[in-house]
């Protein structure tokens, strides 16, 4: 009989008993733990899981009606309903076996046994709770799966020349299993662009799941990403498959990945390179297999030099690094987005055909958008509501004034980057280090804007 890693407890007070059935269950289980006291059954259950609980009838001497293992059978089966458990009974205790399988028992054995027979009942036992607990995982997986995978559609809207730079990006890299680094500022659309890259990938009929890394506090973070085994810490009530495992063959999306601690860090490297990880109060390792889409509105490779990201995990997920360009520098895609989310919240809030006034798009097309498309959703949304007209006007949107209509000059942070970047340069007679030292920059990322800048010293 092929031996498997089920955990088996098995419960008598006579030690010949317990010595016996620990023979002959041991070449056929992983692991056989014996008691032989019944009053530290709630504590071994409350600590531990077991897949089969083979429970004696009786535990005081001279005692044969069998009250007290049926007491210990209803104690395991409140605490642990799912806990397959075989009872041991003496010859002629038929009856009372039956009673216990009415309660909840699985199956029962008959003292002395046949060696055979025991391995069977316990490993048919054993079996049972496999199907059930891959059953609950299943389910679990379903669950988490819905609350993770969102059904609307990941399309990009847009058709300045910047947007059209980050398409080609995506189909370039959509087909290849490369690590990608999604970089831009809050609100530009980091994740729709993941979603983009997951949908036409070779990975797009498996889930694209998302983790905010930023949320994550460090007692959660282990949990979430691995998974955890019941009982692996006070919460843990259940089995539980972490982001990895629910990802798997299919896209794993790190989101605000420049808030990951470096403890966190060392860890997500270790489960990135080896492609295995470990649940939680487990010791077997679970191999992975997933794309890796991490994303950040942080400057890694300033983090890098100020020692606050791990270089070797930059290296890891920026196979592929990919800038979102702000709304600020696809100015031409505001009327376009507007006129989308228009349509989108028109439907959501069931208002007919609404329309923009020519004063609302250059009225719109005008505004900086420190939050980027995210903040001209909201401004739609919020205008189609309170608006009880089908079109509107500039005076639907309630905007900061301030940031209207601001000088060309200030719209373009790339551009006045350049200009203070060759002004130092040039102040600093071509030394690039005393330049970077006057900016505040460090080495490596001012040769990164001079390459990016195409700037000449």
């Amino acid at each position: 009989m092929k031996k498997v890693k089920g955990r088996i407890l098995v419960i008598d007070d006579d030690r010949d008993v317990l010595h016996s059935a620990h023979m002959v269950l041991k070449p056929v289980f992983g692991e056989v733990i014996t008691e032989s006291n019944p009053q530290q059954i709630n504590y071994l259950i409350t600590h531990n899981t077991y897949d089969v609980i083979l429970l004696d009838m009786n535990y005081t001497a001279g005692v044969t009606s069998g009250k007290e293992g049926l007491f210990w059978l209803k104690s395991i089966k409140e605490r642990v309903p799912e806990q397959q458990v075989v009872m041991i009974t003496a010859y002629g205790d038929i009856k009372l076996a039956v009673e216990a399988m009415k309660i909840g028992a699985a199956d029962f054995v008959v003292k002395p046994w046949e060696n055979e027979k025991l391995q069977a009942t316990v490993l048919s036992a054993y079996n049972h709770s496999q199907s059930k607990k891959e059953v609950e995982a299943l389910k679990d997986e379903q669950k988490s799966l819905k609350a993770l995978i969102s059904s609307q559609a990941s399309d990009i809207v847009g058709n300045s020349e910047p947007i059209r730079q980050v398409f080609k990006v995506v189909d370039k890299v959509a087909r290849t299993d490369a690590n990608v680094l999604i970089l831009g500022e809050n609100g530009t659309g980091k994740e729709l662009v993941a979603k983009e890259m997951h949908q036409k990938s070779n990975r797009s009929a498996g889930a694209f799941i998302r983790v905010d890394l930023g949320s994550l506090s460090e007692s959660l973070f282990e949990s979430e990403l691995f998974g955890h085994k019941k009982g692996a810490f006070t919460d843990a009530k259940g089995d539980k498959k972490g982001r990895f495992e629910l990802a798997k063959g299919g896209t794993l999306f790190l989101d605000e990945i420049g808030n990951l601690p470096l403890p966190q860090q060392a860890k997500l490297l270790t489960a990135i390179q080896s492609k295995e990880i470990f649940r939680l109060g487990e010791n077997e390792p679970i191999s992975i297999d997933c794309r890796i889409i991490a994303a950040t509105n942080n400057d890694l490779h300033a983090m890098v030099e100020a020692k606050k990201f791990r270089e070797d995990l930059l290296y890891r997920l920026n196979t592929v690094e990919l800038t979102i360009p702000p709304l600020r520098e696809r100015a031409s895609d505001i009327a376009l987005l507007a006129g989308h989310f228009l349509d989108v919240f028109s439907q959501k809030y069931r208002k007919s055909k609404m329309d923009l006034e020519d004063d609302a798009i250059k009225y719109l097309s005008g505004y900086l958008w420190p939050g980027n498309v995210r903040e001209l959703q909201h401004a739609v949304e919020r205008a189609v509501i309170m608006s009880d007209g089908h079109r509107l006007g500039s005076s639907d949107f309630l905007l900061d004034d301030k940031k209207v209509n601001l000088p060309p000059s200030t719209l373009n942070l790339d551009e006045m980057e350049k200009v203070a970047i060759e002004k130092a340069i040039t102040k600093n007679q071509g030394n690039i280090s005393k330049a970077a030292k006057e900016l505040g920059l460090g080495r490596t990322t001012i040769y990164r804007k001079l390459d990016k800048y195409g700037i000449r010293y």
